[in-house]
């Protein structure tokens, strides 16, 4: 396996790289790329000037995997948006490496933090089918991996989870916010009154 830019001339690769989004996030979260043309679109929009888009190529060719990142806050913080990899090849490493890769070209451009959202709209964890107002925060203290969401994979990774979007994807679908610091350590600058 190789890890390389997505380029936009590789129309295969690009073909390849949204078939994949549909057929990945199909059972899961139909809505995200129900269609080839609206993953088209995704991976196209990942080409424009200033982002990241890496592909995981197998020895035949295959894509294995993508991952793709927009600036955000003056390139200070990135939105890692999206990452899949092929059903048939998951649970080898593949996801590791891209997101270790992503992470090694997001510090290039001087970025600081990485940050996902990842969606639940399929009763995945304790947060789904859950009214999580008032208390936001108990609740994110309390999350219960039900069915495999991929939260816990982002965590392996060294992601923190730093927030939730109660009902994002419509009532009881919540969108959970992960980051994770990939660039310059700041150090405390306040004076030590002890």
């Amino acid at each position: 396996m190789r890890i390389i830019d997505l380029h936009p001339d590789n129309q295969e690769i690009i073909g390849q790289t949204a078939a994949l989004l549909v057929d990945a996030f199909q059972e899961h979260w139909p809505a995200a790329w129900p269609t080839l043309e609206s993953a088209l679109e995704d991976v196209r929009e990942s080409l424009e000037p200033g982002r990241i888009s890496r592909v995981a190529i197998g020895d035949d060719g295959t894509v294995l995997g993508w991952v793709a990142a927009i600036p955000e806050y003056d390139g200070n913080a990135w939105e890692l948006h999206p990452m899949v990899v092929h059903p048939g090849y998951q649970g080898q490493g593949i996801g590791r490496a891209l997101v270790a890769d992503l992470e090694a070209r997001v510090r290039e451009q001087g970025g600081i933090t990485l940050y996902l959202g990842t969606d639940d709209e399929d009763n995945m964890t304790s947060l789904s089918n859950t009214d999580l107002y008032p208390d936001v925060w108990r609740h994110l203290s309390n999350v219960k991996n039900l069915r495999g969401h991929p939260y816990e994979f982002y965590q392996k990774l060294g992601f923190a989870i730093v927030g939730v979007i109660p009902d994002a994807n419509g009532p009881g679908k919540p969108d959970i916010i992960m980051a994770k610091r990939v660039g310059i350590v700041l150090h405390d600058t306040r004076p030590n009154n002890g």
